[in-house]
């Protein structure tokens, strides 16, 4: 008969993270700490980051020795570590692919402007479907207007309100 002490003798106890899984967290701060010494200052003083943070990052962008400079890079991660590290890496985040999705959208409204300038009105259709407080009048005639001055060679006057015109559409939206 054995007893119910012997059965959970050699039973492994959890004792929190490996010692691999904390050195793995640890270089995952270091590359956020990495991806916040390539951000400008300004941009870093605007975070709302606390002083003593941000003061470590500007400091570590200072460094021009490689040794210094890592040095001070693993100390940014262990001050990451103090806190919850989930909004520095959604202010990177923010950063990094908002401007790939301002972008996309800024190149979005030129094909669009485009598209209305070469004379293709379907387009509109297809404004005025996602966009329904549009003015598709006054869109179509900025595109007629843009498009007499592409044919005479004139300044791109109207090209250029179009494009605002569209953006201000897709900016009310959001």
């Amino acid at each position: 008969m054995h007893n119910e002490e012997d059965v959970y003798e050699d039973a492994p106890v959890y004792s929190g993270p490996s010692r691999s899984q904390k050195k793995r967290e640890m270089t995952a701060l270091q590359k956020v700490a990495e991806r916040l010494l390539k951000q400008s200052d300004d941009l870093i003083k605007k975070s709302g980051f606390p002083d003593y943070f941000i003061e470590a990052i500007l400091h570590a962008k200072t460094i021009t020795a490689h040794e210094g400079k890592r040095r001070q890079v693993q100390y940014i991660g262990k001050l990451i570590r103090g806190f919850d590290p989930q909004p520095i890496i959604d202010f990177l985040d923010n950063i990094e692919f908002g401007n790939r999705d301002d972008n996309m959208k800024f190149h979005k409204i030129e094909r669009w402007r485009d598209k209305l300038i070469e004379g293709d009105l379907s387009i509109l259709d297809e404004l005025m479907e996602l966009y329904p407080h549009a003015e598709r009048q006054r869109l179509s005639q900025l595109a007629r207007n843009a498009k007499k001055e592409k044919e005479k060679e004139k300044p791109l006057k109207s090209s250029k309100v179009l494009f605002k015109a569209l953006r201000e559409m897709v900016e009310a939206a959001s």
